[in-house]
């Protein structure tokens, strides 16, 4: 799993964007949803011109309309579009044409999903407060885990995150409020952690 795929959400700095790159983050999140990390489509757009073509951009919605989904992707020219909402098959359909990877956030239920269903290319399984930094309960025995490619989401952090990864079998993580010195603000010490202690080979391995 030393190979785990990692996304830091909810970056708002050209520091936050330069940390993670160099961490070797694999994907950046930017949150377009209402919320302490908020940033408007210009401000994404400058700060994706500074992220290199190996690392995938995000921009995260919640509850949004598809015209202003479009409309902040255009601005921003991210290549990703992350959706927590109960968005239909056409929703994702539509977005599907534009040519933008679809990444379906859900909260963790005892009640199993798989990646695509909706005909998302990644599934993300957070906690029931997106964003809170709550985790849900992951290393529940009862706890099935999705088919595919998946993100494990919520409550994440860089003391637990190897645990949680080994503990679920994710194909990656997703974190944003576990790399935060204060709610909003992102600290790049706690990002490198994060990213170096994901990617971890167990001991004994």
């Amino acid at each position: 799993m030393s190979d785990l795929f990692v996304k830091i959400c909810g970056l708002r700095t050209e520091q936050d964007v330069d940390t993670a790159v160099d961490a070797g983050a694999d994907a950046v999140g930017f949150v377009f949803a209402s919320g302490a990390r908020t940033v408007d489509g210009a401000t994404a757009w400058r700060l994706a011109r500074l992220v290199p073509d190996r690392v995938l951009t995000v921009g995260v919605f919640r509850g949004q309309s598809l015209d202003e989904v479009r409309r902040l992707t255009e601005e921003s020219g991210i290549r990703a579009v992350q959706l927590h909402g109960d968005e239909g098959v056409e929703y994702y359909e539509s977005l599907r044409a534009e040519g933008r990877t679809l990444i379906r956030a859900t909260a963790a239920t005892d009640v199993p999903v798989n990646n695509g269903e909706l005909g998302e290319d990644l599934l993300l399984l957070d906690a029931p407060d997106p964003g809170s930094g709550k985790p849900w309960n992951w290393s529940s025995p009862a706890f099935v885990a999705p088919t595919g490619r998946w993100l494990l989401a919520g409550g994440l952090h860089p003391g637990n995150v190897r645990r949680a990864a080994e503990a679920t079998g994710a194909w990656g993580v997703d974190v944003s409020s576990g790399v935060e010195s204060e709610r909003g603000v992102k600290s790049p010490e706690l990002i490198r952690a994060f990213v170096t202690e994901a990617r971890r080979t167990p001991s004994g391995a």
